[in-house]
């Protein structure tokens, strides 16, 4: 079985990977990293966006390789109700069928919110004030801000294992 993740980030790739196999129960799956193009910015700012990007990049995945499986990650952040958070949408694609599901929403402090919307993206952010060093190729912002309770990469496992619930029972989500 062949998966194409949208993304080189080692994070999204082992995350999708890990997720993935436990969920097809497919041990000697072949994974691929794909650089593909979200078409929004780098750092998503809006739910919408960050949708978006997903959605691109798996829809880049399918024209560029041949697959059973694509899944792509878009991190973003929005300002809401209760103030700015972090969060990733998740679009897999098996052909036919699609899923979209997003992951926990982690609160964000002003400040750093402030410095996104001035231009700057959420890991170089969260770098400078750690003292840490490429952070979201690791544990990211969510390693950080939970202390290591939660990492990217879990979150975004368990966001791509409830993304999956339709391929796991499809018959139910028929219209």
């Amino acid at each position: 079985m062949k998966i194409v993740v949208g993304s080189t980030n080692p994070v999204k790739v082992n995350a999708a990977a890990n997720a993935l196999q436990k969920v097809l129960d497919c041990d000697d799956c072949e994974v691929i990293a794909y650089a593909a193009p979200s078409q929004v910015a780098d750092q998503p700012m809006t739910e919408a966006e960050t949708r978006l990007g997903a959605v691109n990049r798996v829809k880049a995945c399918v024209r560029a390789h041949p697959a059973d499986w694509y899944i792509a990650i878009e991190g973003g952040v929005d300002n809401f109700a209760d103030g700015p958070a972090t969060f990733a949408y998740v679009a897999i694609c098996n052909g036919p069928e699609w899923s979209v599901g997003r992951s926990a929403n982690l609160p964000l402090p002003v400040s750093v919110f402030r410095a996104l919307t001035k231009g700057e993206e959420l890991g170089d952010v969260m770098d400078r004030l750690f003292d840490t060093d490429n952070v979201k190729q690791k544990g990211g912002a969510i390693g950080l801000l939970t202390n290591n309770l939660a990492t990217r990469q879990s979150v975004y496992e368990l966001a791509i294992t409830l993304t999956m619930a339709r391929f796991n029972h499809s018959d139910l989500f028929k219209a």
